[in-house]
């Protein structure tokens, strides 16, 4: 994806690489997200980042901390609400 996407085309990429179903991305998952959104980052980078994500320290990314860290890293806009 070249252009920042929108909450209707995040939503769609996360939920399709949400294999487990469970609402909740491992690190696997959370790697297939960056691609789908054209993000390249390093390995370690990756790892950062899904760590910061995960505010509740249980080992996954919902959605609501996956939009939180696209967001601050500046890579879509503050929700509208």
């Amino acid at each position: 994806m070249t252009t920042k996407p929108t909450e209707d085309d995040l939503f769609a990429v996360f939920t399709r690489a949400d294999l487990g179903g469970d609402d909740q991305l491992d690190l696997m998952e959370f790697t297939m997200v960056l691609d789908s959104l054209g993000l390249s980052w390093a390995r370690h980078e990756v790892q950062d980042r899904f760590e910061k994500a995960d505010l509740n320290r249980d080992g996954l990314i919902s959605y609501p901390e996956l939009r939180e860290l696209l967001t601050t890293q500046g890579l879509i806009g503050a929700q509208d609400s």
